[in-house]
């Protein structure tokens, strides 16, 4: 946690509300996203209980499992998420836009014109917190695997046929959600998290109705207060008036109201099979008692359901980041692929990957975190903040400019020297390279001299004023000019291109040759290393 964020933290408990930790939006926001809040069984993580899905808040389409250990309706209940979850994130899938680019060859290397599908927008799904991200992870590697009825293997149990496709893109959501900065599945603690502090503890802001409580407290009570209420309060029959934001339930939900209920749907189903004519009665009291169960779990969910749609409203109180549509266009691109991927028959994504791809995600996962902070610093001055508190970034005012050029070549080179006031301490190394932040252009800087007893700074501009022999008209800061400088880089460097699979060594999981392929005979003794190959 940086020391803003601490202090931003403190001054939460100190006034009673959130503070903010941004000036802008950070991540993108569908305008029609799609609110998922899934319910597991407790002490069963693969056993789903209800999800409450849809895209409208006054209209929540409520899937449950009366009994989460038969397999039957788990199959159903997720049968009837894929009927729900699909149409929307295949629907996006029709719309595209050309987009042009260029290919390398791998056998010339050259660079030939090539154009490109790209969908015009991507789906988003919203989850309550990131336990639910993990709990549609789990039910993607759960059903992508599945055999459906079509299949000439299908075996016992065979599933709808879409709910094999669901998982696959659950999966790949699942996925795409560890790559910083990505929208397409966020948990909504997170993203009212990375916008707000609060004064609780980073857990505490788990809770989805405490977090909100810090963000916009009721009137008359304090954050602290209100977010007490939303954990701890209860009902004359002992039940939470704000349960956990997913897919917990309270214990105290399953022991008094949950478990009985399952417990009578139950006996009503042994007492239907009792009966091998069937009995309207009896069926009724079955239909009667997974009624009771749906409407538990909808109070449960409802609350949840609400505040999802809460913090989106507050989400959109932001003016979106600058580098926010660029981000945005990333998940597009993933999606685009997986969408190609799909249409091309490709398998289901494997249980582990080999080492390539997995060292390809890390790689990307790790450019993209230090993408993300770097466009965070540039459109936000709170995150730029941070960097300049840390000693990585400095903002004053120019007070002075020299016209100065480097005589060394042909021709003279301008290299004005610029001289700020600043009230930060930079890491001010003389010699130091610095890029001016906010700029038309790149533009970068080398410190030339620092005095601490003025709070000044002499640069010496090195790129970004043209090609002439006189600096272009407002590429050099004029006094009285506020400026802002960076010692790291406003771009991030392209790491070494990795092997492609099949060039990949045994060692690190590429193929094995071709002799190692061969079993040896039946009697072969192993084979004797001689001498001479010791070494």
């Amino acid at each position: 946690m940086s020391l803003l964020s601490t202090l931003a933290r403190l001054e939460a408990v100190r006034s009673g509300r959130a503070e903010p930790l941004a000036t802008v939006r950070h991540r993108h926001l569908s305008d029609r996203p799609m609110v998922v809040v899934p319910l597991t069984a407790a002490g069963e993580a693969g056993a789903p209980l209800a999800a409450m899905v849809g895209t409208d808040r006054a209209a929540p389409r409520l899937h449950v499992v009366p009994q989460p250990l038969d397999r039957d309706q788990r199959f159903a209940f997720l049968a009837a998420l894929a009927a729900d979850l699909l149409p929307y994130l295949e629907g996006y899938g029709e719309h595209v836009e050309q987009v042009e680019g260029t290919e390398r060859d791998p056998e010339t290397g050259e660079k030939t014109p090539v154009v490109r599908e790209l969908c015009a927008e991507a789906p988003q799904l919203i989850v309550p917190s990131p336990a639910g991200v993990d709990q549609l992870g789990l039910l993607g590697r759960s059903t992508r695997f599945r055999r459906t009825a079509d299949d000439a293997d299908a075996g016992p149990h065979p599933v709808p046929t879409r709910v094999p496709l669901l998982g696959r893109w659950l999966t790949h959501l699942r996925e795409r959600s560890e790559v910083p900065g990505s929208s397409l599945l966020v948990p909504m603690t997170a993203l009212l998290s990375r916008h707000w502090a609060t004064g609780q503890s980073h857990l505490e802001d788990q809770h989805l109705g405490a977090l909100l409580a810090w963000i916009s407290p009721p009137p008359g009570m304090s954050g602290a207060e209100a977010a007490r209420q939303a954990e701890s309060a209860r009902d004359e029959q002992g039940q939470l008036h704000c349960p956990p934001a997913g897919p917990a339930t309270d214990p105290r939900f399953d022991e008094k109201l949950l478990g009985p209920a399952v417990a009578r749907y139950d006996a009503a189903r042994a007492a239907l099979r009792a009966r091998p004519g069937g009995d309207e009665r009896a069926e009724r009291h079955v239909r009667r008692a997974a009624e009771e169960i749906r409407e538990l779990l909808a109070g449960v969910l409802r609350p949840t359901w609400d505040q999802v749609w809460h913090g989106i409203d507050l989400l959109r109180t932001l003016p979106p980041a600058a580098h926010l549509p660029e981000r945005w266009e990333s998940d597009r691109w993933s999606y685009t692929g997986h969408r190609d991927r799909l249409a091309a028959g490709e398998p289901p994504q494997p249980r582990h990957d080999d080492a390539v791809t997995a060292a390809r995600k890390l790689a990307q996962r790790e450019r993209e975190q230090a993408k993300v902070e770097l466009q965070e610093a540039l459109d936000d001055p709170l995150a730029m903040a941070e960097r300049r508190l840390s000693g990585e970034a400095f903002a004053g005012t120019v007070v002075d400019v020299e016209p100065a050029y480097d005589t060394s070549g042909r021709s003279p080179k301008p290299r004005p020297l610029v001289t700020v006031h600043t009230a930060d301490h930079p890491h001010a190394d003389l010699g130091r390279e610095v890029h001016r932040a906010g700029g038309d252009t790149a533009q970068r800087a080398e410190i030339v001299a620092v005095d601490p007893d003025a709070g000044t700074l002499t640069l010496r501009l090195t790129s970004g004023m043209g090609r002439k022999k006189e600096p272009e008209p407002g590429t050099v800061p004029q006094p009285g000019e506020q400026v802002v400088f960076t010692l790291f880089e406003l771009t991030v460097r392209q790491a070494a291109p990795l092997p492609a699979p099949e060039d990949t060594p045994w060692t690190h999981g590429g193929p094995p040759s071709a002799a190692a392929l061969v079993p040896p005979a039946a009697g072969t003794p192993d084979p004797i290393t001689e001498p001479e190959d010791w070494e």
